[in-house]
């Protein structure tokens, strides 16, 4: 009995070239890496949360079959997130591209990054009147984006 064998590698892309209905909205992707995505999310989250909450919504009462269901949905989140990112890129790029490749060289460890978040967030919120809630902040509290400094 042979204790040794040659790994066999597939390398192959699997690609499913089958058109998407036509009742189906078609959509072009994001077109972001996870660092930018991370820099935008609570702004993306700001104004896409009324598409975001219909597609979980339509997930949850297709009780965890909504794959084709939900897609009509789903491509309305990914419509708003791509226009969040393209309004960003239009009036607030430098501070935006300073923040997420902060975020990138950093493991997406937003501690690292307050300085170039605060220049950021004061951009978009100024420019483009979006708001960042950071979910279950306690009351009372100022939300960490907004301090002078990392630690208390």
């Amino acid at each position: 009995m042979a204790t040794n064998r040659e790994p066999i590698f597939t390398h192959a892309v699997l690609m499913d070239n089958t058109p998407m209905p036509d009742h189906i909205p078609k959509v072009q992707e994001v077109g972001a890496s996870s660092a930018p995505l991370t820099s935008a999310a609570f702004f993306i989250g700001d104004r896409c949360k009324p598409y975001n909450e219909d597609y979980m919504l339509c997930k949850h009462e297709a009780k965890g079959r909504g794959e084709l269901e939900c897609l009509k949905e789903g491509r309305r989140v990914t419509r708003c997130a791509a226009s969040v990112i393209a309004d960003i890129n239009k009036h607030c790029l430098s501070e935006f591209r300073t923040h997420w490749k902060c975020l990138q060289n950093n493991n997406l460890e937003l501690w690292h990054c307050r300085a170039e978040e605060r220049s950021f967030n004061s951009c978009v919120f100024e420019k483009l009147k979006l708001q960042k809630v950071i979910p279950d902040t306690p009351k009372g509290e100022t939300p960490i984006h907004l301090r002078p400094a990392t630690f208390k």
